[in-house]
């Protein structure tokens, strides 16, 4: 008659696979609980120019929870008999809710610009090529802000740092940059293709997926710029 480990119970590859549903699970609903506010008052707005600042204010609640929820998914387990993750969403939004609005804040700001300047291009007088310049730049900062994202999330950088960090990561980790792109690409498209509600459907399997994007980003810092 065969046994089974007692220290076995727990990690075989089905409960692995419970573990992350049940961690990106927990994970999506604090997200959108602690983002709930602004998330409501987003969907509420009409799709006009003029809400573009509104839209923005709306958006500021979710850099903070992002950032917890890219904590949390990080410190996943994957033995089911130690799954806390809730308790390390909590801890994320502890430790990386202000240093994530110090950098959160002023990208939603310069994107808010952007698309304003865009969606009113006509009344500049500018080239026309300036518009795709400004696009360019919009996409580069994403981009930015999401090297930016993982980093304030799982460093304790001051605000200066993480920010040359996440521009330096830009070039020097072309992999990790280009899976952010290409995430972001796959967003877009969903959200226009099918509904508005997509990103933050899948909130937490497209942090994971940001998550494992950036291991370079990770792996280097932890190398190179701690102690």
């Amino acid at each position: 008659m065969s046994t089974v480990r007692a220290d076995a119970f727990g990690t075989g590859p089905l409960s692995r696979a419970a573990a992350l549903i049940h961690t990106l699970v927990t994970v999506e609903a604090l997200l959108l609980l602690t983002a709930a506010p602004g998330l409501a008052g987003l969907f509420l707005l009409t799709p006009e120019p003029a809400n573009l600042p509104l839209a923005a204010l709306c958006l500021l609640p979710l850099g903070p929870s992002a950032a917890a929820a890219l904590y949390a998914l990080h410190h996943r387990s994957g033995d089911l008999t130690e799954l806390r993750p809730a308790r390390a969403f909590l801890r994320g939004w502890r430790l990386g809710a202000g240093p994530a609005l110090k950098l959160w804040a002023p990208l939603l700001a310069w994107l808010t610009v952007i698309a304003f300047t865009l969606t009113h291009f006509p009344a500049t007088g500018l080239p026309g090529w300036w518009a795709s310049l400004l696009a360019v730049t919009g996409v580069g900062s994403l981009l930015w802000g999401a090297h930016a994202l993982v980093l304030t999330a799982l460093f304790a950088f001051r605000a200066r740092d993480t920010a040359r960090l996440a521009a330096y990561f830009l070039a020097k980790r072309p992999r990790a940059t280009l899976g952010a792109l290409s995430l972001l690409i796959l967003t877009a498209a969903g959200t226009a293709l099918l509904t508005e509600a997509l990103p933050a459907l899948l909130s937490a399997p497209l942090l994971l997926s940001l998550l494992h994007a950036g291991r370079p980003v990770i792996e280097e810092t932890r190398e190179h710029f701690t102690a």
